[in-house]
Protein backbone atom coordinates (compact mmCIF):
# COMPACT_ATOMS: atom_id res chain seq x y z
CA UNK A 1 0.00 0.00 0.00
CA UNK A 2 3.32 2.16 0.97
CA UNK A 3 3.86 2.95 -2.84
CA UNK A 4 0.08 3.21 -4.04
CA UNK A 5 -0.11 6.02 -1.10
CA UNK A 6 3.01 7.23 -2.52
CA UNK A 7 1.38 7.83 -6.09
CA UNK A 8 -1.77 9.54 -4.10
CA UNK A 9 0.54 11.59 -2.74
CA UNK A 10 1.99 12.73 -6.02
CA UNK A 11 -1.12 12.75 -7.91
CA UNK A 12 -2.28 15.10 -5.08
CA UNK A 13 0.68 17.51 -5.32
CA UNK A 14 0.23 17.94 -9.00
CA UNK A 15 -3.28 17.15 -9.43
CA UNK A 16 -4.31 19.89 -6.81
CA UNK A 17 -3.10 22.66 -8.54
CA UNK A 18 -2.93 21.49 -12.20
CA UNK A 19 -6.63 20.51 -11.92
CA UNK A 20 -7.49 23.96 -10.36
CA UNK A 21 -5.32 25.45 -13.24
CA UNK A 22 -6.84 23.07 -15.35
CA UNK A 23 -10.49 23.94 -14.26
CA UNK A 24 -9.98 27.42 -14.44
CA UNK A 25 -8.97 27.02 -18.49
CA UNK A 26 -12.12 24.90 -18.35
CA UNK A 27 -14.25 27.71 -17.41
CA UNK A 28 -12.78 30.24 -19.38
CA UNK A 29 -13.48 28.13 -22.39
CA UNK A 30 -17.08 27.53 -20.72
CA UNK A 31 -17.38 31.31 -20.33
CA UNK A 32 -17.09 31.55 -24.49
CA UNK A 33 -19.99 29.81 -24.87
CA UNK A 34 -21.79 32.40 -22.74
CA UNK A 35 -20.41 35.20 -24.50
CA UNK A 36 -21.18 33.03 -28.04
CA UNK A 37 -23.36 31.23 -30.11
CA UNK A 38 -22.60 27.84 -31.63
CA UNK A 39 -21.85 29.58 -35.13
CA UNK A 40 -19.25 31.65 -33.31
CA UNK A 41 -17.44 29.11 -31.32
CA UNK A 42 -17.40 26.55 -34.15
CA UNK A 43 -14.06 28.43 -35.52
CA UNK A 44 -12.21 28.00 -32.27
CA UNK A 45 -13.41 24.37 -31.76
CA UNK A 46 -11.30 23.43 -35.20
CA UNK A 47 -8.45 24.96 -33.88
CA UNK A 48 -8.36 23.39 -30.41
CA UNK A 49 -9.35 20.14 -32.12
CA UNK A 50 -6.09 20.83 -34.83
CA UNK A 51 -3.84 21.34 -31.42
CA UNK A 52 -3.55 17.90 -29.90
CA UNK A 53 -2.64 16.71 -33.63
CA UNK A 54 0.22 18.78 -34.43
CA UNK A 55 1.40 18.67 -30.33
CA UNK A 56 1.84 14.47 -31.29
CA UNK A 57 4.00 15.70 -34.35
CA UNK A 58 6.04 18.19 -32.85
CA UNK A 59 6.78 15.90 -29.36
CA UNK A 60 7.33 12.92 -31.11
CA UNK A 61 6.90 10.87 -27.75
CA UNK A 62 10.28 12.02 -26.43
CA UNK A 63 8.78 13.19 -22.94
CA UNK A 64 7.97 9.18 -22.10
CA UNK A 65 11.19 8.61 -23.79
CA UNK A 66 12.61 10.66 -21.54
CA UNK A 67 11.27 9.09 -18.58
CA UNK A 68 11.84 5.72 -19.97
CA UNK A 69 15.77 6.15 -20.14
CA UNK A 70 16.47 8.05 -16.93
CA UNK A 71 15.54 4.62 -15.35
CA UNK A 72 18.47 2.82 -16.95
CA UNK A 73 20.75 5.85 -18.21
CA UNK A 74 23.61 6.59 -15.56
CA UNK A 75 24.04 10.22 -17.33
CA UNK A 76 20.82 11.79 -17.39
CA UNK A 77 22.65 15.22 -18.07
CA UNK A 78 23.46 13.69 -21.31
CA UNK A 79 20.28 12.43 -22.60
CA UNK A 80 18.25 15.79 -21.49
CA UNK A 81 20.51 17.55 -23.41
CA UNK A 82 20.45 15.38 -26.17
CA UNK A 83 16.32 15.28 -26.23
CA UNK A 84 16.76 19.13 -25.89
CA UNK A 85 18.64 20.28 -28.90
CA UNK A 86 16.63 17.76 -31.16
CA UNK A 87 13.37 19.06 -29.96
CA UNK A 88 14.74 22.66 -30.73
CA UNK A 89 15.67 22.39 -34.05
CA UNK A 90 12.16 20.22 -34.99
CA UNK A 91 10.05 22.93 -33.18
CA UNK A 92 12.14 25.26 -36.00
CA UNK A 93 11.09 23.18 -38.62
CA UNK A 94 7.77 22.42 -38.13
CA UNK A 95 6.48 25.71 -37.25
CA UNK A 96 8.56 27.74 -40.47
CA UNK A 97 6.71 24.82 -42.29
CA UNK A 98 3.14 25.89 -40.80
CA UNK A 99 3.69 29.20 -40.97
CA UNK A 100 4.89 29.57 -44.47
CA UNK A 101 1.87 27.51 -45.66
CA UNK A 102 -0.69 29.31 -43.26
CA UNK A 103 -3.28 30.60 -45.86
CA UNK A 104 -3.71 27.34 -47.71
CA UNK A 105 -3.93 24.82 -44.49
CA UNK A 106 -6.48 27.61 -43.00
CA UNK A 107 -8.29 27.35 -45.92
CA UNK A 108 -8.60 23.37 -46.10
CA UNK A 109 -9.55 23.54 -42.35
CA UNK A 110 -12.36 25.94 -42.59
CA UNK A 111 -10.82 28.75 -40.89
CA UNK A 112 -10.36 30.85 -44.46
CA UNK A 113 -12.40 33.46 -43.05
CA UNK A 114 -10.11 33.60 -40.07
CA UNK A 115 -6.03 32.78 -41.02
CA UNK A 116 -5.07 34.71 -38.58
CA UNK A 117 -6.29 31.51 -35.83
CA UNK A 118 -4.02 29.41 -37.20
CA UNK A 119 -1.22 31.59 -37.15
CA UNK A 120 -1.86 31.99 -33.29
CA UNK A 121 -2.02 28.24 -33.17
CA UNK A 122 1.57 27.84 -34.52
CA UNK A 123 2.51 30.08 -31.76
CA UNK A 124 1.01 28.22 -29.01
CA UNK A 125 2.20 25.11 -30.48
CA UNK A 126 5.83 26.57 -30.26
CA UNK A 127 6.37 27.54 -27.25
CA UNK A 128 4.47 24.58 -25.97
CA UNK A 129 6.40 22.55 -27.25
CA UNK A 130 9.58 23.78 -26.00
CA UNK A 131 8.07 23.76 -22.15
CA UNK A 132 7.35 20.00 -22.85
CA UNK A 133 11.29 18.40 -21.37
CA UNK A 134 11.02 21.01 -18.73
CA UNK A 135 8.14 20.22 -17.49
CA UNK A 136 9.30 16.61 -17.69
CA UNK A 137 12.73 17.37 -16.00
CA UNK A 138 10.86 18.84 -12.82
CA UNK A 139 8.43 15.59 -12.53
CA UNK A 140 11.34 13.17 -13.39
CA UNK A 141 13.46 15.36 -10.41
CA UNK A 142 10.03 15.14 -8.01
CA UNK A 143 10.01 19.31 -7.82
CA UNK A 144 5.79 19.62 -7.73
CA UNK A 145 5.80 22.57 -6.18
CA UNK A 146 7.72 24.46 -8.97
CA UNK A 147 5.46 22.37 -11.53
CA UNK A 148 2.04 23.39 -9.95
CA UNK A 149 2.99 27.33 -9.23
CA UNK A 150 4.16 27.48 -13.07
CA UNK A 151 0.97 25.81 -14.63
CA UNK A 152 -0.90 28.00 -12.44
CA UNK A 153 0.42 31.40 -13.61
CA UNK A 154 -0.22 30.21 -16.91
CA UNK A 155 -3.46 29.46 -16.37
CA UNK A 156 -4.09 32.63 -14.36
CA UNK A 157 -2.50 35.37 -17.22
CA UNK A 158 -5.26 33.69 -20.16
CA UNK A 159 -8.45 34.17 -18.03
CA UNK A 160 -6.74 37.54 -16.88
CA UNK A 161 -6.80 38.65 -21.09
CA UNK A 162 -10.02 37.07 -22.10
CA UNK A 163 -11.77 38.62 -19.16
CA UNK A 164 -10.47 41.98 -20.01
CA UNK A 165 -10.70 42.17 -23.89
CA UNK A 166 -13.93 40.06 -24.26
CA UNK A 167 -16.01 41.26 -21.25
CA UNK A 168 -14.47 44.54 -20.00
CA UNK A 169 -13.08 46.13 -23.43
CA UNK A 170 -16.25 45.74 -25.53
CA UNK A 171 -18.76 48.26 -23.33
CA UNK A 172 -15.93 50.38 -22.50
CA UNK A 173 -15.08 50.62 -26.63
CA UNK A 174 -19.15 51.77 -26.86
CA UNK A 175 -18.33 54.53 -24.66
CA UNK A 176 -15.11 56.22 -25.79
CA UNK A 177 -13.49 54.45 -28.48
CA UNK A 178 -10.44 56.45 -27.89
CA UNK A 179 -10.01 55.25 -24.50
CA UNK A 180 -6.10 54.92 -23.17
CA UNK A 181 -7.27 51.35 -21.62
CA UNK A 182 -8.41 50.30 -25.12
CA UNK A 183 -4.51 49.57 -25.68
CA UNK A 184 -4.19 47.08 -28.61
CA UNK A 185 -8.18 46.15 -28.38
CA UNK A 186 -9.99 45.55 -31.83
CA UNK A 187 -13.87 44.88 -31.44
CA UNK A 188 -13.19 42.68 -34.83
CA UNK A 189 -11.14 40.40 -33.24
CA UNK A 190 -13.81 39.51 -30.85
CA UNK A 191 -13.48 35.66 -29.83
CA UNK A 192 -9.88 35.32 -31.25
CA UNK A 193 -8.51 37.20 -27.72
CA UNK A 194 -9.41 33.45 -26.43
CA UNK A 195 -6.70 32.19 -28.85
CA UNK A 196 -4.45 34.95 -28.06
CA UNK A 197 -4.38 34.86 -24.27
CA UNK A 198 -3.50 31.06 -24.98
CA UNK A 199 -0.56 32.02 -26.89
CA UNK A 200 0.84 34.82 -24.63
CA UNK A 201 0.47 32.47 -21.32
CA UNK A 202 2.95 29.62 -23.91
CA UNK A 203 5.29 32.33 -24.35
CA UNK A 204 5.31 33.48 -20.78
CA UNK A 205 5.28 29.73 -19.44
CA UNK A 206 8.35 29.14 -21.64
CA UNK A 207 9.93 32.04 -19.52
CA UNK A 208 9.20 30.69 -16.16
CA UNK A 209 10.83 27.80 -17.31
CA UNK A 210 14.51 29.18 -17.80
CA UNK A 211 15.60 27.48 -14.72
CA UNK A 212 15.54 24.28 -16.60
CA UNK A 213 16.86 25.78 -19.74
CA UNK A 214 20.43 27.76 -18.13
CA UNK A 215 21.44 23.38 -17.18
CA UNK A 216 21.31 22.45 -21.55
CA UNK A 217 24.62 22.52 -22.73
CA UNK A 218 25.79 22.14 -26.21
CA UNK A 219 26.22 18.07 -25.65
CA UNK A 220 24.47 15.49 -28.55
CA UNK A 221 24.88 12.00 -28.45
CA UNK A 222 23.94 10.15 -31.74
CA UNK A 223 23.43 6.85 -30.27
CA UNK A 224 21.70 7.93 -27.34
CA UNK A 225 19.31 9.94 -29.86
CA UNK A 226 18.89 7.00 -32.29
CA UNK A 227 17.91 4.41 -29.14
CA UNK A 228 15.16 7.04 -28.09
CA UNK A 229 13.69 7.13 -31.48
CA UNK A 230 13.30 3.92 -32.00
CA UNK A 231 11.59 3.44 -28.55
CA UNK A 232 9.57 6.62 -28.80
CA UNK A 233 8.65 6.93 -32.52
CA UNK A 234 6.04 3.71 -32.28
CA UNK A 235 4.14 6.28 -29.68
CA UNK A 236 4.11 8.56 -32.42
CA UNK A 237 1.49 6.26 -33.81
CA UNK A 238 -0.10 5.44 -30.70
CA UNK A 239 -0.46 9.29 -30.13
CA UNK A 240 -1.71 10.11 -33.38
CA UNK A 241 -4.30 7.57 -33.57
CA UNK A 242 -5.55 8.37 -30.18
CA UNK A 243 -6.17 12.06 -31.25
CA UNK A 244 -7.74 10.92 -34.15
CA UNK A 245 -10.02 8.79 -31.75
CA UNK A 246 -10.57 11.80 -29.60
CA UNK A 247 -10.49 14.84 -32.26
CA UNK A 248 -11.25 13.56 -35.83
CA UNK A 249 -14.70 13.85 -35.58
CA UNK A 250 -14.94 17.19 -34.75
CA UNK A 251 -12.30 18.22 -37.75
CA UNK A 252 -14.07 16.02 -40.23
CA UNK A 253 -17.81 16.80 -38.69
CA UNK A 254 -18.32 19.38 -41.22
CA UNK A 255 -16.45 17.25 -44.60
CA UNK A 256 -19.18 14.48 -43.57
CA UNK A 257 -22.04 16.92 -43.48
CA UNK A 258 -24.25 18.25 -46.98
CA UNK A 259 -26.11 21.12 -44.87
CA UNK A 260 -25.89 24.37 -45.22
CA UNK A 261 -22.65 26.49 -43.75
CA UNK A 262 -24.22 28.05 -40.93
CA UNK A 263 -25.81 25.28 -39.73
CA UNK A 264 -23.05 23.06 -40.34
CA UNK A 265 -21.22 25.49 -37.76
CA UNK A 266 -23.82 25.60 -35.38
CA UNK A 267 -23.70 21.90 -35.31
CA UNK A 268 -20.08 21.89 -34.60
CA UNK A 269 -20.72 24.46 -31.93
CA UNK A 270 -22.90 22.86 -30.04
CA UNK A 271 -20.68 19.36 -30.55
CA UNK A 272 -17.66 21.65 -29.19
CA UNK A 273 -19.62 22.81 -26.20
CA UNK A 274 -20.55 19.63 -25.16
CA UNK A 275 -17.28 17.58 -25.63
CA UNK A 276 -15.73 20.58 -23.60
CA UNK A 277 -18.91 19.95 -20.49
CA UNK A 278 -17.74 15.86 -20.73
CA UNK A 279 -13.67 17.17 -20.80
CA UNK A 280 -13.76 16.89 -16.61
CA UNK A 281 -13.22 13.27 -16.80
CA UNK A 282 -10.32 14.01 -19.18
CA UNK A 283 -8.80 16.88 -17.09
CA UNK A 284 -8.39 14.64 -13.96
CA UNK A 285 -7.01 11.41 -16.50
CA UNK A 286 -4.47 13.92 -17.67
CA UNK A 287 -3.27 14.31 -13.93
CA UNK A 288 -3.38 11.09 -13.43
CA UNK A 289 -0.67 10.48 -16.21
CA UNK A 290 1.99 13.24 -14.92
CA UNK A 291 2.11 11.71 -11.84
CA UNK A 292 1.54 8.00 -12.76
CA UNK A 293 4.03 7.52 -16.07
CA UNK A 294 7.34 8.44 -13.97
CA UNK A 295 6.02 5.89 -11.22
CA UNK A 296 5.31 3.47 -13.33
CA UNK A 297 8.70 3.00 -15.15
CA UNK A 298 10.26 3.74 -11.09
CA UNK A 299 7.73 1.13 -9.79
CA UNK A 300 8.57 -1.76 -12.55
CA UNK A 301 12.15 -2.57 -10.43
CA UNK A 302 10.06 -3.74 -7.31
CA UNK A 303 9.03 -6.99 -6.66
CA UNK A 304 5.07 -6.70 -6.41
CA UNK A 305 5.33 -4.32 -9.73
CA UNK A 306 1.96 -5.85 -10.83
CA UNK A 307 -0.24 -6.12 -7.86
CA UNK A 308 0.53 -2.16 -7.38
CA UNK A 309 -0.54 -1.36 -10.97
CA UNK A 310 -3.60 -3.81 -10.16
CA UNK A 311 -4.30 -1.46 -7.23
CA UNK A 312 -3.84 1.72 -8.71
CA UNK A 313 -6.42 0.56 -11.38
CA UNK A 314 -9.16 -0.43 -9.22
CA UNK A 315 -8.81 3.34 -6.78
CA UNK A 316 -8.41 5.04 -10.69
CA UNK A 317 -11.79 3.36 -12.08
CA UNK A 318 -13.16 3.94 -8.97
CA UNK A 319 -12.49 7.76 -9.04
CA UNK A 320 -13.73 8.01 -12.91
CA UNK A 321 -17.18 6.31 -11.30
CA UNK A 322 -17.56 8.88 -9.23
CA UNK A 323 -16.17 11.79 -11.88
CA UNK A 324 -18.97 10.51 -14.32
CA UNK A 325 -21.78 10.41 -11.80
CA UNK A 326 -20.72 13.31 -10.55
CA UNK A 327 -21.23 15.30 -14.29
CA UNK A 328 -24.34 12.47 -15.76
CA UNK A 329 -26.69 13.22 -12.55
CA UNK A 330 -26.53 16.69 -12.36
CA UNK A 331 -26.48 17.39 -16.17
CA UNK A 332 -29.98 19.42 -15.70
CA UNK A 333 -28.01 22.62 -13.64
CA UNK A 334 -24.65 21.79 -15.26
CA UNK A 335 -25.62 22.82 -18.87
CA UNK A 336 -27.67 26.10 -17.45
CA UNK A 337 -24.29 26.84 -15.52
CA UNK A 338 -22.00 26.12 -18.12
CA UNK A 339 -24.31 27.92 -20.85
CA UNK A 340 -26.04 30.65 -19.58
CA UNK A 341 -28.57 32.78 -21.53
CA UNK A 342 -27.57 31.02 -24.65
CA UNK A 343 -28.63 27.79 -22.86
CA UNK A 344 -31.51 27.02 -25.33
CA UNK A 345 -28.78 27.06 -28.88
CA UNK A 346 -26.48 24.51 -26.78
CA UNK A 347 -29.40 22.38 -24.88
CA UNK A 348 -30.20 19.65 -27.11
CA UNK A 349 -26.25 18.79 -27.43
CA UNK A 350 -26.69 17.87 -23.91
CA UNK A 351 -27.46 14.56 -24.41
CA UNK A 352 -24.27 13.09 -25.75
CA UNK A 353 -22.32 14.39 -22.57
CA UNK A 354 -22.50 10.71 -20.42
CA UNK A 355 -21.78 8.93 -23.38
CA UNK A 356 -18.40 11.11 -24.20
CA UNK A 357 -17.65 11.53 -20.70
CA UNK A 358 -18.04 7.46 -20.74
CA UNK A 359 -15.54 7.52 -23.29
CA UNK A 360 -13.39 9.16 -21.06
CA UNK A 361 -13.41 6.80 -18.49
CA UNK A 362 -13.13 3.67 -21.00
CA UNK A 363 -9.50 5.74 -22.61
CA UNK A 364 -8.66 6.47 -18.72
CA UNK A 365 -8.56 2.91 -18.02
CA UNK A 366 -7.20 1.71 -21.18
CA UNK A 367 -3.64 4.58 -19.95
CA UNK A 368 -3.70 2.54 -17.08
CA UNK A 369 -3.68 -0.81 -18.78
CA UNK A 370 -1.18 0.04 -21.38
CA UNK A 371 1.94 0.35 -19.06
CA UNK A 372 2.54 -3.31 -20.06
CA UNK A 373 3.55 -2.37 -23.17
CA UNK A 374 5.65 0.87 -22.08
CA UNK A 375 7.47 -1.41 -19.80
CA UNK A 376 7.94 -4.68 -22.14
CA UNK A 377 9.18 -2.61 -24.85
CA UNK A 378 6.25 -3.53 -27.25
CA UNK A 379 5.27 -0.70 -28.43
CA UNK A 380 4.52 -1.11 -32.11
CA UNK A 381 1.47 -3.76 -29.99
CA UNK A 382 0.25 -0.27 -28.42
CA UNK A 383 0.54 1.26 -31.83
CA UNK A 384 -1.71 -1.58 -33.64
CA UNK A 385 -4.51 -1.02 -30.45
CA UNK A 386 -4.73 2.55 -31.45
CA UNK A 387 -4.64 2.14 -35.18
CA UNK A 388 -7.28 -0.18 -35.03
CA UNK A 389 -9.09 2.53 -32.59
CA UNK A 390 -8.73 5.10 -35.33
CA UNK A 391 -10.23 2.84 -38.12
CA UNK A 392 -13.12 2.32 -35.79
CA UNK A 393 -13.60 5.39 -35.62
CA UNK A 394 -13.17 7.27 -38.94
CA UNK A 395 -15.80 4.04 -40.43
CA UNK A 396 -18.26 5.20 -37.28
CA UNK A 397 -18.29 8.61 -38.40
CA UNK A 398 -18.45 8.44 -41.64
CA UNK A 399 -21.23 5.93 -41.49
CA UNK A 400 -22.83 7.33 -38.31
CA UNK A 401 -22.82 11.12 -38.76
CA UNK A 402 -24.42 11.60 -41.80
CA UNK A 403 -27.60 10.01 -40.28
CA UNK A 404 -27.61 11.14 -36.31
CA UNK A 405 -25.04 14.13 -36.06
CA UNK A 406 -23.12 14.55 -33.47
CA UNK A 407 -24.96 11.92 -31.56
CA UNK A 408 -23.26 9.17 -33.74
CA UNK A 409 -20.05 10.61 -33.56
CA UNK A 410 -19.99 10.81 -29.76
CA UNK A 411 -21.23 7.28 -29.91
CA UNK A 412 -18.72 6.24 -31.82
CA UNK A 413 -16.07 7.99 -29.84
CA UNK A 414 -17.17 5.54 -26.55
CA UNK A 415 -17.42 2.30 -28.57
CA UNK A 416 -13.53 2.89 -29.83
CA UNK A 417 -12.48 3.62 -26.47
CA UNK A 418 -14.17 0.37 -25.01
CA UNK A 419 -12.45 -1.39 -27.72
CA UNK A 420 -8.84 -0.34 -26.64
CA UNK A 421 -9.89 -1.47 -23.69
CA UNK A 422 -10.82 -4.81 -24.11
CA UNK A 423 -7.59 -5.17 -26.60
CA UNK A 424 -5.36 -3.95 -23.98
CA UNK A 425 -6.37 -6.02 -21.29
CA UNK A 426 -6.22 -9.47 -23.44
CA UNK A 427 -2.92 -9.06 -25.23
CA UNK A 428 -1.63 -7.40 -21.38
CA UNK A 429 -2.38 -10.36 -20.04
CA UNK A 430 -0.62 -12.71 -22.42
CA UNK A 431 3.06 -10.50 -22.22
CA UNK A 432 2.63 -9.00 -18.85
CA UNK A 433 -0.02 -10.53 -16.17
CA UNK A 434 -1.88 -7.97 -13.50
CA UNK A 435 -3.73 -9.28 -11.38
CA UNK A 436 -6.65 -6.66 -12.24
CA UNK A 437 -9.82 -7.21 -10.23
CA UNK A 438 -11.92 -6.85 -13.10
CA UNK A 439 -15.12 -8.42 -12.37
CA UNK A 440 -15.38 -5.69 -9.16
CA UNK A 441 -14.43 -2.73 -11.58
CA UNK A 442 -17.16 -4.08 -13.84
CA UNK A 443 -19.37 -4.19 -11.84
CA UNK A 444 -18.72 -0.38 -9.70
CA UNK A 445 -19.23 0.66 -13.56
CA UNK A 446 -22.57 -1.11 -14.82
CA UNK A 447 -24.09 -0.11 -11.02
CA UNK A 448 -22.77 3.62 -12.23
CA UNK A 449 -24.43 3.78 -15.76
CA UNK A 450 -27.87 1.97 -13.76
CA UNK A 451 -27.85 4.52 -11.73
CA UNK A 452 -27.99 7.20 -13.70
CA UNK A 453 -30.46 5.21 -16.10
CA UNK A 454 -33.01 5.71 -13.16
CA UNK A 455 -32.41 9.48 -12.88
CA UNK A 456 -33.61 9.30 -16.56
CA UNK A 457 -36.59 7.19 -15.76
CA UNK A 458 -37.66 9.37 -13.54
CA UNK A 459 -37.47 12.57 -16.09
CA UNK A 460 -39.36 10.44 -18.27
CA UNK A 461 -42.20 9.21 -16.23
CA UNK A 462 -42.16 11.12 -13.04
CA UNK A 463 -41.06 15.15 -14.09
CA UNK A 464 -38.89 17.43 -15.81
CA UNK A 465 -38.55 19.40 -12.96
CA UNK A 466 -34.87 20.33 -12.53
CA UNK A 467 -35.03 20.74 -8.42
CA UNK A 468 -36.55 17.29 -7.83
CA UNK A 469 -34.27 15.70 -10.99
CA UNK A 470 -31.03 16.98 -9.18
CA UNK A 471 -32.39 15.81 -5.88
CA UNK A 472 -32.48 12.31 -7.44
CA UNK A 473 -29.42 12.74 -8.46
CA UNK A 474 -27.99 13.89 -5.21
CA UNK A 475 -29.89 10.99 -3.37
CA UNK A 476 -27.99 7.97 -5.99
CA UNK A 477 -24.29 9.70 -5.79
CA UNK A 478 -24.80 9.29 -2.09
CA UNK A 479 -26.17 5.85 -1.67
CA UNK A 480 -23.54 4.60 -4.66
CA UNK A 481 -20.62 6.18 -2.10
CA UNK A 482 -21.63 4.45 0.83
CA UNK A 483 -21.97 1.66 -1.22
CA UNK A 484 -18.03 1.93 -2.44
CA UNK A 485 -16.81 2.81 1.26
CA UNK A 486 -18.58 -0.24 2.59
CA UNK A 487 -17.06 -2.49 -0.10
CA UNK A 488 -13.23 -0.84 -0.25
CA UNK A 489 -13.55 0.27 3.79
CA UNK A 490 -9.84 -1.55 4.17
CA UNK A 491 -8.12 -0.41 0.83
CA UNK A 492 -9.74 3.26 1.30
CA UNK A 493 -8.12 3.30 4.60
CA UNK A 494 -5.04 3.60 3.36
CA UNK A 495 -5.03 6.69 1.21
CA UNK A 496 -3.86 10.19 2.28
CA UNK A 497 -7.02 11.90 3.33
CA UNK A 498 -9.71 9.67 2.16
CA UNK A 499 -8.19 7.42 4.69
CA UNK A 500 -8.95 9.55 7.71
CA UNK A 501 -12.57 9.69 7.14
CA UNK A 502 -12.37 6.11 6.71
CA UNK A 503 -10.77 5.74 9.84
Amino acid sequence: MGSVKKLAGQTLWYGVPTIASRFLGYLLSIFLFRLYGPVSTADITQVYALIPFLNILFTYGLETAYFRFAQTQSDTKTLYNTLTWSLVLSTLLFSALLLHFTTPLAQALSLGQNPEYFKWMVYILFFDTLSVLPFAQLRQTEQPRKYALIRVISVIVPILIVVYYLLICPPLYAQNPQSLLLWWYRPNIGVGYYIIANAVASALTFLLLFGQWKSVRLRFDPGLWKKTMVYAYPLVIVGFGGMINEMLSRLMYSKVLDLAELEEKRQLGIFGASYKVAVLITMFIQVFKMAAEPFFFKQSTQANAQRTYARVTKFFVIACCFMWLGIALNLPWIARLAYGKNYAEYAEGTSIIPILAMGSVFLGVYYNLSVWYKLTNKNWTGAWITIAGAVITVLLNLWWIPYFGYNGSAWATCICYFFMLIASYVLGQKHYRIPYAWKKLTAYLTIAILLYGVQQLTQVWVTHNVWVLTAVGVALFVGYAFFIARIERKELAGLPIIGKWMA
